[in-house]
Formats: C-alpha cells, structure tokens, sequence
C-alpha cells in the first residue's frame, strides 16, 4: 500500500513531482518577497501566500524559514553561475576573454533580476552560522569554477586568491548596486576585469591571450 501511496500519480504527476514543484514554487515566491521586503521582515506565511500555498506545504519541504533563505541562495547562485559558464564557453580560449565574458554575464544577471540580486548579495549576511556556512561553501564553488576556466595552473589551487577575487567582485557589485547601477555596466565589468586579471595571470607567466 505504501509504495502504491508513493507512485500514485495526480494530473500527470506523481506525489514526487508534485512535492518539487510545490518546493519550487516556495523557492521562487520567497526570492520575490525577500527582494521586496527582506528576509527578517518576510513570514513563511506571506512567503506561502505569494506561492499559492498553504502553510502545511511549506514545513513539507523546509525545517525552517533559514533552510528557506538557504535554498533560495542556492537556486540564485548556481543559475548565475550557469550564466557565467555559458558565458566563458562562447568567448573563446583567451582568459582576458572569457574573463570579461563572466563578469558581464554576472553583472548583467544582477541588473535584471534586482530581487535575486539582493539575496544573493544581502539577505544572506550574518543570519546565522548555517546560513553563513552556506554563503562561504557558494562562494568557495564559484572561486574554484572560475579559477578552473580562467586561471593558470598554479593560481587554480590557491584558494585564498580566488576568495579574495570573488569577495572583490562581490563588494564592487555591492557599490554598483547602491549607486542605483551606476556607472553603465560595461565600465564596471571593466573595473571588475583589473581584479580578475589577479587570478587570470600570474608572476612569471606570459600574458595571457587576448
């Protein structure tokens, strides 16, 4: 009985499915109400009703409203950085290249979805130790995704340099963004690419292809 309860399927969908939609939905719903009023100011229950959903549905899915913001930062963090890896393939072998490439890719991403942006970048500071564990395990995944297509070899094992460059990328993000994303994206990329350029090179090395 218990494996048919399981299986048993609704509108086409199966009780699995049904329950990573409904997860989808509270993901999508809390990343809008995050972005309007900020995570310590948003209910699960103003989180439930932007999703349509009842409140059952959401302890169906998470402990608590920081697994919440944790899986929001997730969902946010890796479709940019999937723009970002699209972005490197189509620019060729050059790092200065693909290295521009990534932080347009990255900035553009911030500009057009302001409300993704802000968890991203600013609901997910200081919560609490889970949350912030989270934050450093993400940007960990991306110094080491980054270094892995624009680095040379020896810049890809150091992990305190590509921290320092996507914390660098990250508080110039944060000044655009408050400066109403100002200058034109192309000038920060620009400013963005000197520090990139940090881990795209190295002392003793030729200068990477253009």
């Amino acid at each position: 009985m218990k494996a048919e309860l399981t299986t048993r399927s609704y509108r086409g969908l199966s009780q699995e499915e049904r329950r990573a939609e409904r997860r989808s939905r509270l993901i999508a719903a809390a990343i809008a109400v995050y972005g309007e009023r900020g995570y310590h100011q948003a209910t699960v229950k103003a989180v439930c009703e932007a999703a349509g959903l009842t409140e059952r549905y959401f302890y169906e899915s998470f402990a608590n409203s920081e697994a919440l913001l944790i899986a929001c930062f997730n969902a946010v963090t890796f479709s940019v950085l999937g723009e970002i890896r699209q972005a490197a393939q189509g620019a060729g072998r050059g790092r200065i290249a693909r290295s521009r490439a990534m932080l347009h890719a990255y900035f553009t991403a911030l500009q057009r979805e302001p409300q993704s942006a802000r968890v991203f970048l600013v609901e997910i500071r200081g919560v609490s130790r889970a949350v912030d564990q989270a934050f450093d395990a993400a940007l960990r995944a991306i110094g080491q995704e980054v270094a892995r297509i624009v680095a040379p070899p020896g810049a890809q094992e150091d992990q305190l340099l590509q921290a320092g460059v996507v914390g660098g990328v990250i508080h110039i993000a944060l000044r655009w963004i408050a400066q109403g994303y100002t200058p034109p994206t192309e000038a920060v990329v620009e400013s963005a690419l000197k520090l990139g350029m940090v881990l795209a090179s190295s002392p003793g090395r030729s200068a990477p292809r253009r």
